[in-house]
């Protein structure tokens, strides 16, 4: 299986709540993980939020941000250029996505293509989910 995260899925590789466990299964599953770029600065954002929102203390902020970091190498880790812009331009427009999700959608289709191979999706904003599914990609989970 080839997976592409949005952050909103690969957050719960490290905070426990409803999913995690689905999003680790997928992730031993996967034969490949790709990501955008970008997923590296909303995943430190989403941590710091977490720790100025009294969700987790620093001592656990810390320790997730330093397991991602371990973790970043292992991913797959598309960049961002003209093309990838121009396209997540158009997805934005069609579909009513926010900027990132439509980075992370153009990604996850000009990722597909290049490949020639199915690549799945998984996100938790269903959003992006809906215009993952119109554009023709394979979504986890399954039902949101």
């Amino acid at each position: 299986m080839i997976l592409y995260t949005d952050t909103s899925a690969l957050i719960k590789r490290y905070i426990g709540e409803s999913g995690s466990s689905d999003v680790v299964a997928w992730i031993r599953e996967a034969d490949l993980i790709g990501v955008s770029i970008i997923t590296r600065a909303e995943a430190g954002a989403t941590f710091s939020r977490l720790h100025r929102s009294g969700i987790i203390d620093t001592t656990t902020a810390e320790l997730l941000l330093k397991e991602f970091r371990l973790h970043w190498p292992s991913y797959m880790r598309l960049r961002i250029n003209e093309n990838l812009v121009a396209t997540a331009e158009s997805l934005a427009w069609q579909y009513g996505l926010r900027g990132y999700d439509a980075v992370h959608l153009a990604s996850a289709v000009i990722w597909q293509e290049s490949l020639g191979e199915t690549v799945i999706l998984a996100t938790y904003d269903r959003q992006l989910w809906g215009a993952a599914a119109l554009v023709g990609l394979e979504v986890l989970p399954h039902q949101l």
